[in-house]
């Protein structure tokens, strides 16, 4: 939940699918379309399908346990590297980098004198954080690097005058210069496929039941764009179509 999405719009409906679902049991009990319902508006709703499919596999794998081992987790459905890392580290302590984008943004401007780091996570960048990682405490130092980049060495104002580590930062000391790769673009949202989808998608959430065509249509104008953005939606299997014309949530 709280990749790419800010802890203040995670926290609620986290504390809501804790008490709905407290373990991986109770998530894989329930359809996959109720994983989807109370995801809510955290965007990136394939991530609720993968974290149901992950239950599941958690169950019939490894008895209802989350495992503790980084190359047992990498084989759950929907796991990466970076939530493997995470989950091992802090989870159960293990020795792990754990690579967010505030961790990747430190590590550039405190040891490379870069404002940002690379687009994607390189293989150097991996190499840099594993040899930084202590031999004991490896979890607590994820997390506090984590926090450095998340409120003090922020992307857009880093608040230097307050970084515990500001006398070695190598971005500082070399006169901070600025970054030398591609213009970083924000993300736009209005207009966007992504918002279409995001309002017939809200339909299907607020529904506890199929809904006819006629309801998806009332909520975008443009139909080329809302066609494709539905054709989505069922291709990622967030939705399904029933052979009486309706919509509704995945069920299997």
């Amino acid at each position: 939940m709280l990749q790419q999405t800010p802890v203040a719009r995670v926290l609620p409906v986290w504390l809501e699918w804790m008490a709905r679902w407290p373990t991986p049991k109770a998530l894989a009990a329930e359809p996959p379309g109720e994983a989807v319902r109370h995801w809510g508006r955290l965007g990136y709703p394939r991530r609720a399908l993968r974290l149901h499919a992950c239950a599941k596999a958690i169950v019939a794998e490894h008895d209802g346990q989350v495992p503790s081992d980084h190359a047992t987790l990498l084989g759950l459905p929907g796991i990466g590297d970076y939530t493997a890392a995470a989950v091992a580290s802090f989870a159960y302590g293990g020795r792990h980098a754990v690579l967010d984008t505030n961790v990747r943004r430190v590590f550039a401007r405190a040891v490379r004198a870069e404002e940002y780091p690379p687009t994607a996570t390189s293989a150097a960048e991996r190499r840099l954080a594993e040899a930084l990682l202590p031999e004991l405490g490896a979890a607590r130092w994820g997390v506090a690097v984590m926090e450095l980049g998340a409120l003090v060495c922020t992307a857009r104002s880093p608040r230097c005058a307050d970084c515990p580590i500001a006398g070695t930062c190598a971005w500082r000391l070399a006169g901070k210069p600025p970054h030398a790769g591609p213009a970083r673009k924000g993300q736009t949202y209005a207009g966007t496929d992504r918002q279409c989808r995001g309002r017939l998608l809200a339909v299907l959430r607020s529904a506890h039941g199929p809904v006819p065509k006629a309801a998806l249509d009332a909520v975008w104008d443009e139909p080329v764009q809302r066609e494709r953005a539905l054709d989505g939606l069922i291709t990622d299997g967030l939705a399904e179509h029933l052979d009486d014309g309706t919509y509704r949530l995945p069920h299997a």
